[in-house]
């Protein structure tokens, strides 16, 4: 008898994914709303020295008022989604760089003068560090990362893996104060107030545990990369590409004209967002106190446009540098370009569209926050102290996080109650606010509630050459022993720092 053929198992699309989790959310804040699950969280107010309680309750979206919210909102949401209109600006510079040949002849030379295991702990390193500027380095980096692994002949999946690896491990983890970190340090003075009103902390009270943290991360990120996740990817084939990239005259002056208008470029712009220069800070709001605000502050000229001065790099380096290496002719190579990237972006735009609605809908059923609230109060009531406190601490920061990925919304809700508890444990409020941006470091990268989790997805979609598409799960999965190792590592600092009691930045320590 002839053996039965066995079927391939059917793969779930990501799209589909979303609808199913849409729906699961929509039927579970119906059930949830009707038994009454809510939640009360304090929020101490420095002026009036006193809590404010909000009660949080689950908004019943499988009724009439929650379906016609879906309906109405649900347009506009897509249309003001930020990674969507970041996403279609960057990719017009990422265009030109690309169709000039830039990328191309910069990537061949990277990989041609440095080992695999350097360009992936480079990109990792960036990606990290990235955390600067905010949430641009996911639509920067990502697309990036692939083109980079593509023209060095590996997988641009691995890549891409990676460089998601770094930036969401790393999204809590900065050598110098970010805007984020700014508004979360606002509030941990604020719980700090509840027991010492003027309690002060340093603009480097992080400095040196973060470093650390960085280092590490780099060399774990790219160890996994290159021995666990990459040896794991299907083979690629190179079948487009040319098999030998010949870097001549013309290229290597191609990259002289983009390097040096670049330089120019940044020379100017850096100018304008140095303080106390004559004729310098253009660029920033002066109104703020803190150099990480007046860059960052929402009437900043550098933040407001922020994406659109990378974009104008981008278009630099791939102008300059067809210019150079006459891979630009006319002013119709130069808009054929600026298209280039955006090529073939229907199904990523259409990925985008229901990962904000799925986005849209749980944030409207508040499940995340009374869940947020209830993990602050079990902090609150709890009676542990030292290694213990900083472990419950940790533990359900990174679950919180799958639920509500925002810093800022979840601190809101957490910072009252856990930075007094951890002071009356003996631990400093800047210590808590480490512990906080560690723990998110665990679980940023396994939520697809993370609005910029679309990307990382799209991108593995894009260069995927199997006939079927890669499932949400699988790219989850991708992440999980990022995940495990992060965790690992940054409990581990925390514990072995809290028992030295060496400081963890300039004028801060670990114990009170």
């Amino acid at each position: 008898m002839k053996k039965r053929k066995i079927k391939d198992k059917i793969t779930l699309h990501p799209i589909m994914t979303f609808i199913i989790l849409m729906i699961l959310v929509i039927v579970a804040s119906g059930i949830l709303s009707l038994l009454g699950f809510e939640s009360t969280y304090n929020v101490y107010n420095s002026t009036t020295k006193e809590y404010t309680s909000t009660l949080v309750s689950v908004f019943n979206l499988f009724s009439l008022s929650g379906l016609k919210y879906i309906f109405t909102s649900t347009v506009s949401n897509f249309v003001a989604f930020t990674p969507l209109s970041m996403l279609i600006i960057i990719l017009i510079g990422i265009g030109i760089m690309e169709k000039s040949g830039f990328l191309k002849t910069a990537f061949t030379l990277l990989s041609k003068f440095c080992k695999k295991n350097t360009v992936t702990f480079v990109l990792v390193l960036i990606s990290i560090l990235s955390s600067i500027m905010g949430d641009l380095g996911y639509v920067i980096l990502i697309p990036i990362s692939a083109l980079l692994f593509l023209h060095g002949r590996r997988n641009p999946i691995a890549g891409i893996v990676a460089s998601f690896a770094g930036l969401t491990c790393g999204s809590g983890i900065s050598v110098f104060l970010t805007s984020i970190d700014s508004e979360l340090l606002k509030m941990t003075l604020t719980g700090a107030s509840v027991l010492d009103a003027k309690y002060k902390i340093g603009t480097f009270a992080f400095l040196f545990i973060m470093l650390i943290a960085v280092i590490l991360l780099a060399f774990v990120i790219t160890f996994i990369t290159e021995k666990i996740v990459s040896p794991r990817l299907s083979k690629y084939e190179f079948e487009e590409l040319e098999e030998d990239v010949i870097i001549g005259r013309r290229e290597l002056k191609g990259l002289i004209y983009a390097i040096g208008a670049g330089l120019i470029y940044l020379i100017i712009f850096i100018y304008n967002i140095i303080p106390g220069l004559p004729f310098s800070g253009n660029l920033l709001d002066n109104t703020q106190v803190y150099y990480i605000d007046k860059l960052f502050s929402h009437d900043s000229f550098f933040s407001n446009g922020f994406v659109f001065i990378v974009t104008m790099l981008f278009v630099i380096w791939g102008l300059f540098y067809g210019i150079g290496a006459k891979t630009i002719k006319n002013n119709n190579d130069v808009c054929e370009y600026f298209s280039h990237s955006l090529d073939g972006t229907g199904r990523t735009l259409v990925l985008i569209f229901f990962a904000s609605a799925l986005i849209n809908i749980f944030k409207k059923s508040e499940i995340g926050t009374v869940l947020i609230s209830m993990f602050a109060g079990f902090i609150e009531n709890s009676s542990f102290t030292g290694i213990p406190l900083i472990i419950l601490v940790f533990v359900l920061v990174a679950l919180g996080t799958i639920f509500i990925p925002s810093s800022s919304t979840k601190y809101a809700i957490m910072a009252g109650v856990t930075v007094p508890v951890l002071m009356n444990a003996g631990i400093t409020p800047e210590f808590g606010q480490v512990i906080f941006r560690f723990a998110e470091c665990v679980t940023t990268g396994l939520t697809p509630l993370l609005a910029y989790y679309v990307i990382y997805l799209a991108y593995i979609q894009k260069v995927n050459q199997n006939s079927k598409p890669i499932s949400l799960f699988k790219t989850l999965k991708y992440q999980i022993p990022y995940s495990l190792a992060t965790g690992g590592i940054l409990l581990a600092l925390l514990i072995v720092w809290y028992l030295i009691g060496v400081p963890i930045g300039i004028g801060a320590g670990a114990v009170l």
